[in-house]
């Protein structure tokens, strides 16, 4: 990393690096708001604050990518803290079908599989989001998640048994 390339207050971030990674995390914060372009657009701009004015420092104890994802998951945290139902990721698919650039990347043909990933509580429906398709590692999606690894790991295991549960299901029933 050049020297003129590194932020002032956060010497181990570049600012190739940020441009590099704000499509994903752009997409994250989309996630994190029910597809809200505006409230995703806010998330981002302060975290990108945070990072510029060095309120977030970075350590190397991730990835950049996932030290940004967590700044983002605890500001969206903290906006939606008064607002009485989380939100949910599977309400906001149909709206985002609309900018497909940033929507769940679904495989084709298997519209059953993420209609039972939409049914899977919260934690596990996030887990399986930031593992499939954000490309987390099951330890990254836990700090981004703010859970220990152990617990990351339980969510994890869990929805993958009641996906597995849930298709065998719908498989013998047709």
């Amino acid at each position: 990393m050049r020297d003129s390339d590194a932020l002032d207050n956060n010497p181990h971030v570049s600012r190739t690096a940020l441009e590099a990674i704000h499509s994903q995390v752009y997409g994250w914060a989309l996630s994190r708001c029910n597809y809200d372009k505006a409230i995703a657009e806010d998330l981002v701009q302060q975290a990108y604050v945070e990072l510029l004015s060095g309120k977030a420092k970075f350590d190397n104890r991730s990835t950049l990518r996932t030290f940004v994802y967590g700044i983002v998951q605890n500001l969206a945290r903290s906006r939606f803290r008064r607002i009485s139902a989380r939100l949910r990721l599977a309400q906001s698919f149909a709206a985002a079908a609309t900018d497909s650039s940033y929507e769940m990347a679904a495989p084709e043909g298997a519209p059953e599989v993420w209609a039972a990933v939409r049914e899977l509580p919260s934690r596990q429906r996030d887990m399986i989001e930031l593992v499939f398709c954000r490309e987390l590692t099951v330890e990254d999606a836990s700090r981004v998640m703010g859970v220990s690894v152990g617990t990351g790991r339980v969510h994890y295991d869990r929805a993958k048994k009641a996906l597995r549960t849930r298709l065998q299901t719908e498989m013998t029933d047709e």
